[in-house]
């Protein structure tokens, strides 16, 4: 079992990797297809764009298949697409990859989460989550600047090898994981469009999944343009960009090990008050001066997101207790919805508006957008006791 988990893990470092990659890229992929700022954010848009629409459809329907045949299709079908990026001629065929490997991408993702709980013995399926969980927070930690380093030897170097990488994870699949036939009821399940709307009609869940949504909007906004901004205000290479990044994956990495048991001490206190500092720290990015400010920034910045992405997911996840992979496919398709807004929002305000400010302060108005949005849906858990102590003293 400890060979599947692992398995796991790597899948979706090899998902996060090709997910964040073209982020610190975009400075390197503008000059060599000759387009402006504000068109390069398509090329973080376009993979993104595959992937949410598809995600809506990806999940339910593949209730009714074997989740291992639909695994081994979706690493095959993201390894060549990914590859094909690494070769793209011009902006439009780089376009046009990136969105079909944000599809391949939808198909192999949501089957990890799914199949956790049908093959992992009940006691260690949190712990599973886990680590497929930190697949993710590695990717970003040292997936996407090893990505960067690569990039050094030219900008289809990291593309090819995601491409090479994600050939190995499908004969890894098919040699270690069981078969995972579909589960006996599953044609029986109602539509794709009844599942969503019995999910919709659940207290709360619009405003929570809009919540959702916007948080993403805002998050990826700055994210989309990090390699743009470090490139342009302090002149860093591609290399360079990666090791800025580094400390963001490390940030994102510690939380997702550490962060849970600050979540647990602290309860719904946690939530407000991460959401409260990132609406503090994000606005001062812009006026920071040294490099290493930046670098503690998004360290903090990333720490915090790495409490609050699981908290989220954990807060949607409540919302039915017989709808989890509709869930799923829903939570990832606002995600990178939220993820192609939002490059070519951060594209506009960058290019039009005051450049990185402009940038960070639609994040802040997400945020709190986002919060806002969270409280009033009634989702987040009731206070603690310590919490209603302390009110019942000041009464």
């Amino acid at each position: 079992m400890n060979r599947v988990i692992t398995l796991f893990f790597c899948i979706m470092f090899i998902i996060g990797t090709d997910t964040f990659i073209a982020s610190p890229l975009l400075p390197t992929l503008r000059e060599a297809f000759g387009v402006s700022v504000e068109r390069s954010g398509w090329i973080v848009s376009a993979y993104a764009l595959g992937y949410a629409l598809f995600a809506l459809v990806a999940g339910p329907l593949s209730d009714g298949w074997n989740r291992k045949k639909v695994m081994i299709a979706g690493m095959a079908s993201f390894g060549v697409f990914t590859l094909l990026c690494g070769v793209a001629a011009d902006f439009w065929t780089m376009l046009l990859f990136r969105f079909l490997a944000g599809v391949s991408g939808a198909f192999v993702s949501p089957q990890v989460w799914a199949a956790i709980p049908q093959i992992v013995p009940p006691g260690k399926v949190l712990k599973a989550m886990g680590i497929a969980t930190a697949g993710l927070a590695v990717a970003q930690m040292l997936g996407v600047p090893i990505g960067s380093y690569l990039a050094a030897f030219g900008w289809h170097t990291p593309f090819i090898a995601i491409g090479v990488a994600s050939f190995m994870i499908m004969m890894l699949i098919a040699l270690v994981l069981p078969s995972i036939p579909a589960p006996s009821a599953a044609g029986k399940a109602p539509s794709i469009v009844g599942r969503y709307r019995a999910l919709l009609r659940e207290s709360g869940a619009k405003k929570a999944f809009l919540a959702y949504f916007v948080f993403q909007l805002g998050n990826f906004a700055t994210f989309s343009f990090i390699g743009t901004w470090l490139s342009d205000k302090f002149g860093l290479g591609v290399a360079e960009i990666g090791t800025v990044l580094l400390f963001l994956g490390l940030g994102n990495t510690l939380s997702s090990f550490f962060g849970s048991s600050v979540v647990q001490r602290m309860g719904r206190n946690s939530f407000i008050l991460g959401m409260v500092v990132l609406v503090l720290i994000f606005p001062s990015l812009s006026l920071m001066e040294s490099i290493t400010y930046v670098k503690l920034a998004y360290f903090l910045i990333y720490f915090i997101m790495g409490m609050l992405f699981p908290l989220m997911m954990s807060l949607l996840q409540g919302l039915s207790s017989t709808a989890r992979g509709t869930i799923s496919s829903l939570a990832n398709s606002s995600m990178y919805f939220g993820a192609t807004l939002a490059s070519s929002v951060a594209g506009v305000l960058y290019t039009r508006l005051d450049g990185f400010v402009s940038v960070s302060l639609f994040t802040v108005l997400c945020f709190i957008v986002s919060l806002l949005l969270f409280l009033r849906s009634g989702v987040l858990p009731a206070r603690s006791r310590s919490e209603s102590r302390s009110a019942a003293v000041m009464k």
